[in-house]
């Protein structure tokens, strides 16, 4: 025996070729014998994933536990504001203040807000018997306590050429009640019951007060309407799994009653249901917690396994009839299983790069670990529960039962003799099986169509040029979608649309959004604050900025006192025998922290209040500040720290919740890339990583001109993406550069005809499936659906339109091929060969 090398070709070359090839059939003959001995075994196939259901489902129940931390959930893990917050926590605690709301500033706590909004037109500055009664009303309630500060009127308008900006009227007040709880357990379920008892008694002063409309938060709204996504999801839920039920029953069918299979169709999507039941119950036997972006996990997962599914029915369809039924079940694993380990493998290191520790948001991490546990058991349960049921409907069709009604199908004659109507019912398929069809799959309408019509449409030359056209278009949004990306660090985009707290964002952002947060300005060091330079420089800080500060308070004070504190004993002894004795000024005792060393009194730190003047996008520009301030605590001489509590959600969010699709989407490249030279033909990567690529692009900027923000929910979709883009295209694109015909639109065809039908099936299941997300009032939803739909559709726009069209220009060329059939024909005119028929002793030269 002896190789034949093309002149020109590398041995290494030649030795690569080899080794892709043995791998790929080691890996087709593995799985032609896991098929055989799932065919040989069905029945305790089908038995295991049903008993690990059955058990995994019960702990479901049993363990059921929602995560009500939504900080932790949804802030990233490891960030500076943290750090801050707990150094704020340590030179000011709690209990060292009493009444004002400054005193809070580090953690929110329980609490209590009320927004009063008169009519418009009206000012809310009349009806102030209206607004201290609410406010008794809540005074009244047992530990509690309120504060009020100058900017929470919104919608001032001032009066025409006042000097000393005098109000007006105002359209809005803001009142927020803080509640002493000092962390213990027990205060703060005082607490709690506390907050429930202000937003029901909100709630009846708005019925008793027609004239005002009040808007209440509480600190457990948040998490209560971040919940609420989930109840109000749970029938739409259902309402989706019986569409894509239903879908997947009828495009599983076909008329001939013998080789359709609406059952497995059926089934096929079962299988993925119990697999993400039990994935379910694991996740809470070890001890997991409930949030609402788990509602993503089931569309994930079907979109991945009714994939698997409707492949193995395509590959069931592509077997020969004349074999018995198990061989045909192994020889559709052998054809399938292949591509199908390799996008599930993908799907694991993409989500698994997902729940590793780079990444700095808990619920993306949840996510992930949850979502790798699912692909591993759908892979299980599709070769294993689902394997059975092909084996149980092949076994039928071998036996020629009724795919539906499952008695046996009469024979020709029999059905001549019948009416029109029991001819279709029981209709094989005989009458419309001709000598040059082989195949009665064929007959299947999405095949059909694919055959006979789609794909004569999609590579004709006149229709190429306008595809080109498309894409270009398609490119031009994508990009410009990609330029005007906005972080998702806005706690609403998680909501229940229509919740209190969506509500109560919503007027404050309209009549309160002339003011940044408060922010807390901690000097943490001793500083000589008697010292012009120091006072300088603070000055230099706090410029641009509203301020309230006992350092202001105090200089106002001595100078118009006519009080003389140039030296460090002078100013100290004047603070805390004169200015903080005063009443107006005792309340700043809170914010100076004194030590004394002998008969020496020494400020160690202190605290001021910065309010900055802001556009509509308050949150943009609080990021902003915050940027802009903290390089100042590192080059100048003052050290200090800048704090508020809503820093904990944007500090660098943008980073935390882009980084998982980065490094899922390395690690995906990384490994398409390792197996550039192991994979059936190198060029089948290439293309792969090219349209992944453009369906990632794509989703991206079109889910931003459609108003998504990068938030935790939109991060997993593209994460999610990644993997929908390879599970879709990586069969097309490697039958396409293996196919040997002489054309590459012919190869083209074949591909669309062997996996247009599989693609077609789960798509359209799965947008189907994505209907039911639109009528959910939450923006949470509405994320999930618009990300999946773009995903879902940018990835049939490439198999079908795209792909078919940029493949007939491209490599691989298809010419070789056709010289070796020509070589081959050549060979065969020249060489005598003999023939060998049924007598052996008879033979003719041909």
């Amino acid at each position: 025996m002896c190789f034949l090398r093309r002149p020109g070709a590398s041995a290494g070359w030649i030795w690569w070729r080899m080794l892709r090839q043995v791998i790929h059939r080691g890996l087709q003959s593995f799985f032609y014998k896991l098929g055989l001995f799932v065919s040989r075994h069905p029945v305790f196939f089908l038995t295991v994933p049903a008993v690990l259901t059955i058990i995994f489902g019960f702990s479901l129940l049993n363990r059921f536990q929602p995560d009500t931390d939504l900080e932790s959930l949804v802030a990233p893990s490891h960030s500076l504001a943290k750090i801050e917050r707990s150094l704020a926590s340590s030179l000011f605690s709690l209990d060292q203040s009493k009444s004002q709301l400054y005193s809070d500033l580090h953690t929110p706590g329980r609490y209590g807000r009320v927004i009063l909004l008169s009519k418009p037109g009206g000012n809310i500055l009349h009806q102030a018997d209206v607004i201290l009664q609410i406010h008794r009303a809540v005074l009244e309630m047992k530990d509690g306590r309120s504060s009020f500060i100058g900017h929470q009127l919104g919608g001032v308008m001032e009066v025409p050429n006042s000097k000393d900006q005098r109000v007006k009227s105002a359209r809005a007040i803001q009142i927020t009640y803080y509640l002493q709880t000092y962390g213990s357990v027990t205060q703060d379920l005082i607490g709690e019951k506390w907050e429930s008892e202000f937003c029901k008694l909100m709630h009846k002063m708005q019925l008793d007060h027609q004239d005002l409309q009040l808007y209440s938060l509480a600190s457990f709204s948040l998490w209560k309407d971040f919940h609420q996504t989930s109840l109000l999801a749970r029938g739409k839920i259902l309402v989706s799994l019986m569409l894509i039920l239903l879908t997947a029953t009828l495009s599983s069918s076909m008329k001939d009653c013998l080789r359709s299979k609406p059952f497995l169709g059926l089934l096929g999507v079962l299988t993925i249901c119990i697999s993400s039941v039990t994935a379910a119950g694991i996740f809470f036997i070890t001890d997991g917690k409930y949030n609402s972006t788990l509602l993503g996990i089931p569309f994930f997962a079907m979109g991945h396994g009714t994939k698997g599914v409707f492949e193995l029915l395509s590959g069931w369809r592509r077997t020969r009839e004349n074999l018995p039924f198990k061989d045909r079940v192994a020889d559709a694993y052998s054809d399938v299983m292949v591509s199908y380990t390799m996008t599930s493998s993908l799907y694991f290191i993409a989500f698994g790069m997902g729940a590793s520790p780079f990444t700095n948001i808990e619920a993306v991490k949840v996510f992930c670990q949850n979502m790798c546990v699912s692909i591993l058991l759908n892979y299980f349960y599709i070769f294993s529960f689902f394997g059975s049921c092909l084996v149980f409907a092949g076994q039928l069709e071998q036996n020629r039962y009724h795919s539906i009604f499952c008695c046996k199908i009469p024979s020709a004659e029999y059905l001549d003799r019948k009416p029109v109507w029991f001819q279709t019912m029981m209709n094989d398929g005989h009458q419309h099986t001709s000598h040059h069809e082989t195949n009665p799959y064929q007959h299947h309408f999405i095949q059909h169509f694919l055959r006979e019509h789609y794909n004569e449409w999609i590579t004709n030359i006149y229709v190429k040029p306008f595809v080109v056209i498309l894409y270009l278009i398609y490119a031009s949004f994508s990009f410009m979608g990609c330029l005007q990306i906005n972080d998702g660090a806005n706690i609403i985009n998680l909501l229940a649309s229509e919740s209190p707290s969506v509500s109560y964002a919503l007027i404050q952002q309209k009549y309160f959004s002339n003011y940044s947060p408060v922010i807390g300005f901690y000097i943490y060091e001793p500083l000589e604050y008697w010292n012009g330079t120091v006072q300088e420089d603070l000055k230099t800080l706090s410029q641009g900025f509203n301020t309230m500060s006992w350092i202001e308070q105090y200089y106002q004070y001595l100078r118009v006192g006519n009080i003389s504190a140039t030296n460090k004993s002078e100013f100290i002894s004047i603070l805390q025998s004169s200015f903080l004795k005063k009443p107006e000024f005792q309340h700043f005792k809170n914010d100076i922290i004194f030590s004394k060393a002998g008969d020496e009194n020494n400020i160690i730190a202190s605290r001021l209040y910065l309010v900055a003047r802001t556009s509509e996008n308050t949150q943009r520009e609080a990021v902003e500040l915050l940027e802009k301030l903290r390089p100042l605590s590192l080059i100048q001489s003052i050290k200090f720290i800048v704090f508020n509590p809503t820093f904990v959600f944007m500090d660098h969010y943008g980073l935390s919740v882009t980084m998982p699709v980065l490094i899922s989407g390395f690690g995906i490249l990384l490994v398409l890339i390792l197996t550039f030279f192991l994979v059936i033909h190198p060029l089948g990567n290439f293309w792969l990583i090219l349209s992944v690529t453009s369906i990632e692009l794509g989703v991206l900027g079109l889910m931003t001109l459609w108003n998504v923000d990068m938030d935790c929910i939109s991060i997993l979709c593209l994460i999610y993406t990644l993997n929908f883009a390879i599970d879709h295209c990586a069969p097309l694109l490697y039958t396409f550069v293996l196919a040997t015909e002489h054309t590459r639109t012919q190869c083209i065809k074949n591909s669309l005809q062997e996996h247009g039908t599989a693609i077609l099936q789960n798509v359209s299941s799965f947008l189907i499936g994505l209907v039911p997300l639109l009528f959910v009032p939450s923006n949470l939803t509405f994320t999930l659906f618009k990300c999946l739909l773009l995903a879902g559709s940018c990835t049939l726009l490439h198999c079908f339109v795209i792909l078919p069209v940029f493949l007939t220009f491209f490599p691989p060329s298809k010419k070789h091929h056709k010289k070796k059939k020509r070589a081959k024909r050549k060979e065969r005119e020249e060489i005598e060969c003999i023939e060998i028929q049924e007598n052996p002793d008879h033979v003719t030269a041909v």
